[in-house]
């Protein structure tokens, strides 16, 4: 009877057994767990039935190597899993609100298996839920971060009276919510649009963090001719500062409006894109971060972000 390919074991889930084996097997007493890593030696293409029965190799054709893995601050550890920002978990620390292996730890700089058991407190888990972030419809002249002269940053527009009225979250805006609300991200001096606030460590990584790709979506209003190659570019082969940038969506919009749909966030990167391609930009507004929208958020206010948005 010929023989399938098909009926040979995928070398991927083998290997994803060896390595789920090893992890139901680690220490769990403090000493450093293990990670595994293989190579295989089986091959996916067979010239001849024949050929193939010699290639069926047990488990040993597998090389499995273990190297043990070292300390690493708490608090790095706990950014990297998305727990939180470091400087949030040097506060849960400090408080003594982290628990690793079932043991509250109190002081800050210690080290620990990148494979731990982290958790907060309750009051820890508390604390999280009560991180505000709000989001921005900035106008023009408004700087995004840091005030600069003449200009005022965007978190003074976060106050009672900018508000939108059509809010639907059942938060009560005070000050003491403005501690620590820093902008994910930024939005130019003379763009408009959405713009996001927060306390919260997880949501800033997932937008900006180095390892980030939610898209970003903008409308632009440009004058100049764009030519198909034009748009072309726009979309994928376009460089800034000697670096080709991510594939970007680009359409129009309207006669005079463009769309585009960023995973990136160089600075003045759409003016910079359009300005190679012989577009002048004349007005960019930001309309949508991942899955929230900006709506019908009026130019200036604010909303808090709905209890089951996420980006």
């Amino acid at each position: 009877m010929e023989k399938s390919a098909a009926i040979f074991p995928d070398p991927v889930k083998i290997a994803t057994l060896i390595f789920q084996t090893v992890e139901k097997t680690h220490v769990t007493d403090g000493s450093p767990r293990f990670f595994v890593d293989w190579k295989i030696h089986i091959e996916r293409e067979w010239p001849s039935a024949d050929f193939a029965d010699s290639l069926i190799q047990p488990l040993s054709s597998f090389v499995v190597k273990f190297f043990p893995m070292q300390p690493e601050r708490l608090s790095k550890i706990m950014a990297q899993r998305g727990m939180c920002s470091r400087r949030e978990a040097d506060r849960y620390i400090e408080r003594g609100l982290v628990f690793v292996d079932g043991e509250r730890v109190s002081e800050l700089g210690t080290k620990i298996s990148p494979a731990a058991k982290i958790e907060l407190s309750e009051e820890g888990k508390k604390r999280q839920q009560a991180q505000v972030t709000a989001l921005l419809n900035k106008p023009i002249g408004t700087v995004s971060g840091q005030p600069e002269k003449n200009y005022k940053p965007a978190v003074d527009l976060i106050n009672a009276q900018t508000r939108w009225s059509g809010d639907r979250s059942s938060r009560t805006f005070n000050p003491g919510q403005l501690k620590g609300l820093v902008p994910a991200g930024r939005l130019d001096i003379d763009s408009t649009g959405l713009l996001v606030l927060t306390q919260d460590g997880r949501i800033a990584k997932k937008i900006i963090g180095e390892t980030s790709c939610v898209p970003k979506e903008y409308l632009v209003r440009v004058t100049g001719t764009l030519s198909a190659e034009g748009l072309k570019h726009l979309n994928h082969g376009l460089r800034l500062d000697d670096k080709v940038l991510k594939p970007a969506k680009v359409t129009w919009q309207n006669d005079d409006q463009l769309r585009f749909i960023l995973r990136e966030g160089k600075k003045r990167q759409i003016r910079r894109m359009c300005e190679l391609v012989g577009l002048n930009v004349v007005g960019l507004k930001r309309v949508r971060i991942g899955n929230v929208m900006l709506g019908h958020l009026p130019l200036g206010q604010w909303r808090y972000l709905g209890q089951n948005e996420r980006f």
